[in-house]
């Protein structure tokens, strides 16, 4: 049976991705914050894990194939409630002009990371899995 049912062999395992540039960005965003060390943790997961033609379609759905429920656009809301003092205390000690213009890249932010055209190319290769 052909798939991810094969019994992992040299000539169909999953390729480490250290020498590569997602390999590199892991590295180079390690040690910011426990919070970004275990996304970190969960993209090399899914990195190495071999996976099912429908769990691949689905992941790359959830990573960055739709503008309404994806980790891309999790991360653009998480951006903007660091950028405001509402719900960022440590911002609250900038100076009022400094903070609404922290907010202000802040909804910029949400407003770019959540537009469909920039989730699309992942959309496209979900139907495109699916022969679409």
């Amino acid at each position: 049976m052909a798939g991810p049912h094969l019994a992992p062999t040299t000539g169909n395992a999953v390729p480490n991705v250290d020498d590569t540039d997602l390999g590199g960005l892991l590295a180079d965003l390690r040690g910011v914050h426990a919070g970004i060390e275990l996304i970190l943790d969960g993209l090399r997961l899914i990195a190495h894990d071999r996976h099912s033609i429908d769990r691949t379609q689905t992941l790359i759905a959830t990573l960055a194939g739709n503008a309404d429920c994806d980790l891309i656009t999790a991360i653009a809301h998480t951006v903007q409630r660091l950028a405001s003092a509402d719900t960022n205390p440590a911002l609250r000690t900038l100076p009022l002009d400094q903070q609404k213009q922290v907010q202000r890249h802040g909804e910029q932010a949400v407003f770019d990371l959540t537009d469909p055209y920039h989730h699309q190319q992942a959309s496209e290769a979900c139907a495109a899995i699916d022969g679409i």
